[in-house]
């Protein structure tokens, strides 16, 4: 992320900076990697210190099942129940010491409690809905297809405009940052980069709320919710400055790279973080070469998990794809088109395909939730029609 500043800030840091009644405002280091990361320096109204704990905190850790079998699997990702609550409504699916894969179908706005993630930046992928997210930087519009990158540690909450929403979210144990290989010495995304710092929407409107009083707030560490009360308002920001902010980025505007022959993953890739990234894949030309193949070739992922969310559109290497379906490909066994769709994507010039992919180089257990969701018949899906349901064909094993 590139240096952005909105509101007041004295110009210089670390010094005097006064409000009108002579009192000073309360500097605040928002900084990463202890002190030698990026960082950013925010001015309050009162101490950001002034927070007293008010309950008992309790457990979110997703209990994990571990089937010893390896296999590919396809959960069934809008049969999630929609809840009121906005955090009540996450549903961890896949996760490992680096990330969680979450889905959530929020119906209410957050708007009696703020929440703080203490553990984790988040990627939050808007499936549906619409909406604005408010954070101690200032507020984001959001709406369909949009990325929210949410550094941790920053205080926010979800405002829906309907009840009609469905997010794929993303926690990360490290900075979900643009791939390196897209930006320069300095930081710049370069002219190669499928999408440019005037893609990037950064916070529009800084409201500050200089209130006292009790401000509920459900701070997320190590899987529990801690509730504590801020003594005055968590949006009390005058002003900041510095490259840690929230920020969203349209899968839409992601510009995809295209050639003669099949492009590998990837191309498609939009961020990175420890050993995961998150691509995003969006209608595109096909292969122009005369005797390209569009359909992807079969591949082993011998070193990652390959975790795909079908959003919307035709997906040419699949069957029976259907919204806000997840499939997991683990590493370890092969996978590729289904059956008949290579030679049926021969020819074609498009695809109108929109897709988030994270691809983990670590297994991924699934949860008790993701249990519940799943379709078991999926890893057989490749098999021919020949082949009977259970796999066997003339006293050989094919699956």
């Amino acid at each position: 992320m590139h240096y952005y500043s909105m509101g007041k800030i004295p110009p210089k840091r670390h010094t005097q900076f006064r409000k009108e009644d002579k009192s000073l405002y309360s500097e605040q280091l928002f900084s990463t990697e202890g002190f030698s990361d990026v960082y950013s320096l925010l001015y309050h109204c009162n101490p950001p210190t002034q927070i007293v704990q008010v309950g008992e905190p309790y457990s979110i850790k997703p209990k994990t099942i571990h089937d010893k079998q390896l296999k590919h699997r396809s959960l069934k990702g809008f049969s999630v129940a929609p809840e009121d609550d906005y955090l009540d409504s996450r549903k961890a699916v896949l996760v490992n010491n680096d990330c969680k894969i979450i889905l959530a179908a929020p119906r209410k706005s957050m708007t009696d409690y703020y929440f703080k993630n203490a553990d984790a930046d988040e990627c939050i992928f808007v499936h549906e809905g619409t909406g604005t997210l408010k954070t101690m930087y200032g507020n984001i519009s959001f709406s369909y297809g949009d990325y929210l990158i949410v550094p941790r540690g920053t205080i926010y909450q979800m405002e829906f405009d309907t009840e009609d929403n469905r997010l794929f979210i993303v926690e990360s144990y490290s900075a979900i940052i643009t791939p390196n290989r897209y930006r320069n010495k300095f930081g710049q995304l370069q002219e190669h980069s499928p999408f440019c710092e005037r893609d990037i929407r950064k916070p529009e409107v800084l409201e500050t709320h200089d209130e006292k009083g009790e401000f509920l707030l459900k701070i997320q560490k190590q899987d529990n919710i801690y509730p504590y009360h801020y003594l005055s308002h968590p949006f009390d920001v005058v002003g900041w400055d510095g490259y840690v902010f929230p920020y969203a980025f349209s899968i839409h505007n992601f510009e995809p790279i295209t050639g003669r022959v099949h492009q590998p993953p990837p191309v498609h890739q939009t961020f990175s973080a420890r050993n995961f990234v998150i691509c995003s894949f969006v209608p595109r030309l096909f292969d122009y070469h005369p005797d390209s193949i569009p359909a992807p070739y079969n591949h082993s992922n011998i070193d990652s998990d390959e975790v795909l969310y079908y959003v919307d559109g035709d997906f040419m290497s699949r069957k029976s794809v259907e919204k806000g379906m997840i499939t997991l490909h683990p590493g370890g066994i092969p996978h590729g088109p289904h059956p008949g769709t290579v030679e049926k994507s021969i020819g074609a010039k498009e695809t109108h395909e929109l897709a988030v992919m994270v691809d983990t180089f670590k297994p991924l257990l699934m949860t008790e939730l993701a249990a519940q969701i799943e379709n078991p018949d999926y890893y057989k899906s490749w098999l021919h029609d020949d082949i009977p349901p259970n796999g066997v064909r003339m006293n050989n094993i094919t699956s």
